[in-house]
């Protein structure tokens, strides 16, 4: 290594920044580093205790201090680094470079959510879509690993985010999610479960998920539902299926005068266990935010991928270029026992 660029990386090694971005392998021992200028101050009381005094008068009146008697301090500042810096170098300062890779199959997950107008009830707070939306986040953010569509329904079915594992851009696609989006208002199950097939048919993930989301029952759309959901137990889909909201009379906006507003509402549940029930699933009812926050925690459980993290760490010690300032500046230390700046009486 050159001398200027073996310079520049001495001079680095002090700063605090430096110091500070290593982790260390024995850091208990860097509580010894107030020790040091306990030792001077020990040494310089027994030094005093013993030290002969003779009274000599050399002038009347003090003496003028000089600026060049502090040049004594040297030799003392020297061994003190000196020592300062073998404490470094015996805490082991590390740097680790940790490489952490992947192996093994996540699952494919498609999330078919419900848009149509009944979404807007509000026995889930502020209104059931947004929970779903909420909740729905949270499942995506406990997974890793696993590629998740979108499709969304209410009269019509669309696939709005393509099965991916980037979760930022899926995030965003459900944040987006809004009532009305569909202009055809109604509730066709069997298209969106028929979109979702389509999605998921040529996957090569050994677990392919589809969890489904309404709170009526089927109302539009040219497919069966059941007929739709054992066309996608041929493909090999797993279908969950969740029942959103109470039956009977729930709250629904306000009127022209501020006064809430009321329907009555009934889930088809029994289409909805049907439809689990050909898809090798289950059917879950969330009556509540909490209960459906739980129902999403249950499915997290039951679908996990087999992900095996391997982690490489490298680690380099730095504690030979500490190693190198203390030996450095003892012998620096030496080397100035012999000049002037030491008085040899006193040692």
């Amino acid at each position: 290594m050159p001398w200027p660029d073996a310079l520049t990386s001495l001079l680095d090694s002090v700063r605090y920044s430096t110091l500070a971005s290593y982790s260390w392998e024995q850091p208990r021992l860097l509580l010894l580093m107030p020790l040091v200028p306990l030792l001077f101050v020990v040494r310089w009381i027994l030094a005093r205790r013993r030290r002969s005094r003779l009274g000599v008068a050399f002038v009347a009146g003090q003496l003028p201090r000089d600026w060049s008697t502090l040049l004594r301090f040297v030799p003392d500042v020297m061994l003190a680094l000196s020592l300062c810096f073998g404490i470094v170098a015996l805490a082991r300062p590390q740097r680790t470079d940790e490489r952490v890779v992947q192996t093994g199959e996540g699952i494919d997950i498609l999330l078919v959510v419900d848009v149509s107008g009944s979404m807007e009830l509000q026995d889930l707070r502020p209104n059931r879509l947004e929970a779903a939306k909420r909740v729905a986040r949270e499942f995506i953010d406990g997974r890793q690993g696993d590629r998740i569509g979108l499709v969304v329904f209410a009269g019509d079915a669309y696939s709005l985010a393509p099965l991916t594992t980037d979760y930022d851009l899926l995030r965003d696609d459900l944040q987006s999610l809004r009532l009305g989006m569909i202009p055809n208002d109604g509730t066709a199950i069997g298209t969106a479960l028929g979109v979702a097939t389509n999605r998921l048919r040529d996957s090569r993930s050994r677990t392919k998920v589809c969890i489904l989301i309404s709170d009526g029952e089927n109302t539009a759309g040219s497919l069966d539902p059941l007929t739709s959901a054992q066309l996608a137990h041929a493909y090999g889909l797993k279908l969950y299926t969740i029942g959103l909201g109470q039956d009977g009379i729930v709250p629904y906006g306000t009127d022209a005068a501020g006064r809430p507003r009321y329907v009555d509402t009934r889930l088809d549940e029994t289409t909805m266990r049907q439809l689990a029930q050909a898809g090798e699933g289950r059917f879950f009812r969330a009556t509540d935010n909490a209960g459906l926050r739980q129902i999403f925690s249950q499915i997290n459980r039951y679908e996990k991928s087999e992900i095996k993290q391997t982690r490489y760490r490298n680690t380099q010690d730095y504690y030979r270029t500490y190693l190198f300032w203390c030996v450095g500046l003892w012998l620096l230390w030496l080397a100035l026992k012999n000049t002037f700046l030491t008085n040899a009486l006193e040692d």
